[in-house]
């Protein structure tokens, strides 16, 4: 089974667990869109919340009833992608650079659930770069105070202003991206105190305590994993 197959199948095995009635987070990014999918296809009664005008693009497309995190910022659960995850579903988001409306949806939701291929499972949180939403007002100053942090905690400080077209990306909320090569984050709750502590820095991609299910796609099926 490709891992396009396996991102497939996990996110029909996640829309089981959507019902009638229910408020639900959409993910972004193209694990998500499987999701999305599979979610128009059953055809049920929910109202649906988009992280990002892709997915709800993607979603009014399809027929999905559509509404925002302010109508209803209660939500049942929201189901979504990762770029990697730990044994203790801890996650890193980010590469679509939607961290920061992600987390406001999932953080809203009774559950979140991810959505995953097999490649995704990793030891220790760090393979995948670690992206870093800040402001772009003073930029500088924050990527050194960021800089500063990895110092403190002993990880490398490779850091890249994220680039789209030759030209600073940019958020649909307006901001900046650093992204940081961390190799692996021993201590990712601590790091994610430190970062947010700084000001400039909007949001990071460390989910922490969100995740409650991960259905993840292998060669032999789907496996559901709990965080205990």
């Amino acid at each position: 089974m490709s891992l396009e197959d396996q991102k497939k199948a996990a996110a029909e095995e996640a829309v089981k667990y959507v019902q009638p009635g229910m408020k639900v987070g959409l993910g972004t990014g193209s694990t998500a869109n499987y999701f999305i999918d599979a979610l128009a296809a059953r055809k049920i009664d929910v109202t649906c919340i988009a992280t990002s005008a892709a997915s709800q693009a993607r979603a009014e497309k399809l027929g999905l009833k559509m509404s925002n995190i302010d109508d209803h910022p209660f939500i049942d659960v929201t189901v979504d992608g990762a770029d990697e995850f730990d044994s203790e579903l801890r996650l890193i988001k980010g590469a679509g650079g939607a961290m920061h409306r992600e987390k406001i949806v999932a953080s809203s939701s009774r559950f979140m659930v991810v959505i995953a291929d097999q490649s995704k499972q990793v030891k220790t949180l760090g393979k995948f770069v670690l992206p870093v939403e800040v402001s772009r007002f003073g930029v500088n100053a924050t990527a050194w105070k960021i800089e500063r942090a990895l110092k403190h905690m002993n990880l490398p400080t490779k850091m890249v202003l994220r680039q789209r077209d030759d030209k600073a990306f940019i958020t649909e909320l307006g901001n900046a991206v650093i992204d940081c090569s961390l190799g692996a984050i021993a201590e990712p709750e601590k790091l994610d105190t430190l970062l947010n502590n700084i000001p400039g820095v909007i949001e990071t991609g460390l989910f922490i305590g969100i995740c409650g299910v991960v259905y993840m796609g292998t060669d032999n099926g789907v496996v559901e994993l709990v965080r205990k």
